[in-house]
């Protein structure tokens, strides 16, 4: 290896301990910016040495840089625009589209190495075309599952699970055609037989995704996540590039943990999301749950209850994110504050539509990280709540799953209805991802504030101030 080489490598290397500096920052809220910064340093010198690399060889032609200029400022471009603008509803659906990126990207990366070597004289290896295969199997299921994903998301595809007939026929076959096809090509290098693969495995990405329901879906996100790294490190097996060996690792390693955690949250197995529908592997019994009456409440009658409580918890859910209500959240929960209110909020891991969303929201509003309690912590403080405030939280906090025989069935749940008194913001009764009734609104205890998440927290906040003055 040349001098030159060795210093390229080295450079990948440095990259490669920014994005590790840069994930261990991300681990605390107080230095994830923080970290994300070293990361981005990290990525920016991995794309400078590659055009070091570039220029150093002299082989690329006007047109290819051309190309390249283009597509770096295309794609920064665009990639800027859309992190600014996307509305916090929508970043578990961004999320999903830059998954389906970069597994799409990292197979073409192989691709194109695979069918340059396939028509050089020195032949292909097989420790390449096995990489190959493995890069272009998980990274072809993770574009077109994670352009599914998104699409159930963001409502352009039902997000109920869906099925057609024959379509475990079909998963079935396109799983074997791509796994056969790669044994094959292992034994006899095939550009035409690549080709058949890379059509089996996007359509297997497909029917793979649709019958999973919307409920399951940060589970899904985690898991195409931790299924794009993998790609991105087969790849730099195949080009020989340690940074995205190192990278794709990292993305992998930390994608499956987060999968598992978050497949546990729900107290479900990943086989039982992967194979569809949610809450399909209850098989006990079903018990009816107690029913009742519901009692609304106005801003006045909850604002007192408020006001004159020493502890109150407030339950975010995705009703929080798409009224865009943080910051009047935010607002409330300081005004409470300042009459001596004990204020905290109680964060279910799969809250929202993708792992941390609730967290991401509450920080975009500057709400203390101390104040955020995840479940295991939060749950033995609302006993001694004297309000439980529930903002949009549906199946999280849904009692029902404390029993069998229903879709929600033994999922880890926010202790809510243990709370002295409790209120719920909700724009109706409408069910929340498991299509169930929440038991917790015909609690005695709950009362409930028809309205708009962003409308209900103003006229808290103004009712509050009343009392206040």
């Amino acid at each position: 290896m040349s001098a030159w080489s060795w210093v390229t490598q080295l450079l990948y290397v440095a990259a490669a301990v920014g994005f590790v500096l840069g994930l261990h920052l991300m681990n605390s809220p107080a230095t994830a910016r923080r970290g994300n910064q070293v990361s981005t340093g990290g990525m920016i010198l991995a794309i400078a040495t590659t055009f070091a690399l570039v220029v150093h060889s002299g082989t690329v032609k006007p047109i290819g840089w051309a190309v390249m200029i283009a597509g770096t400022l295309i794609g920064a471009g665009a990639g800027l625009y859309m992190a600014r603008t996307v509305e916090m509803t929508a970043m578990p659906q961004l999320v999903s589209l830059f998954n389906a990126v970069g597994g799409g990207a990292a197979a073409l990366v192989a691709i194109n190495d695979y069918v340059r070597l396939a028509g050089a004289t020195t032949g292909l290896s097989e420790t390449v075309t096995i990489f190959t295969i493995l890069d272009v199997l998980i990274g072809a299921v993770t574009f077109s599952g994670s352009i599914i994903a998104s699409g159930k998301l963001q409502g352009l595809i039902n997000s109920a699970p869906l099925t057609f007939p024959g379509s475990r026929i079909v998963n079935t076959v396109a799983a074997l055609v791509a796994v056969g096809g790669g044994i094959y090509m292992i034994v006899t290098p095939s550009v035409p037989v690549l080709i058949v693969i890379i059509l089996a495995a996007l359509a297997f990405g497909v029917t793979m995704v649709l019958p999973i329901g919307g409920a399951d879906m940060p589970v899904v996100i985690s898991l195409l996540n931790a299924f794009t790294g993998t790609a991105v490190a087969m790849a730099g097996f195949v080009i020989g590039n340690w940074a995205l060996i190192i990278a794709g690792a990292l993305v992998g390693a930390s994608g499956s943990i987060l999968t598992k955690l978050m497949a546990d949250a729900m107290n479900r197995s990943l086989a039982n999301i992967m194979i569809g529908g949610f809450g399909t592997g209850d098989s006990g019994p079903a018990v009816e749950g107690p029913g009742g009456d519901v009692r609304s409440i106005q801003a006045d009658d909850a604002a007192i209850q408020l006001a004159y409580a020493q502890k109150v918890i407030i339950v975010p859910g995705y009703g929080l994110a798409a009224a865009q209500a943080q910051h009047q959240c935010a607002e409330l929960a300081a005004l409470l504050e300042e009459r001596g209110v004990e204020v905290s909020y109680a964060i279910h891991p799969v809250a929202g539509r993708m792992p941390g969303h609730m967290n991401v929201l509450l920080a975009e509003a500057n709400v203390p990280y101390p104040q955020l309690k995840e479940m295991d912590e939060i749950n033995p403080e609302f006993p001694r709540a004297d309000v439980a405030l529930v903002i949009g939280a549906n199946d999280v906090t849904n009692p029902a799953a404390r029993r069998p025989g229903n879709p929600v069935s033994g999922m880890p749940i926010l202790d809510v209805d243990h709370a002295k008194s409790i209120i719920v913001i909700k724009r109706s009764m409408g069910h929340g991802y498991a299509g169930i009734d929440n038991e917790l609104y015909y609690n005695p205890k709950t009362s409930m504030f028809f309205a708009d998440g962003k409308t209900a927290l103003t006229e808290l906040t103004a009712a509050v101030k009343t009392l206040v003055g």
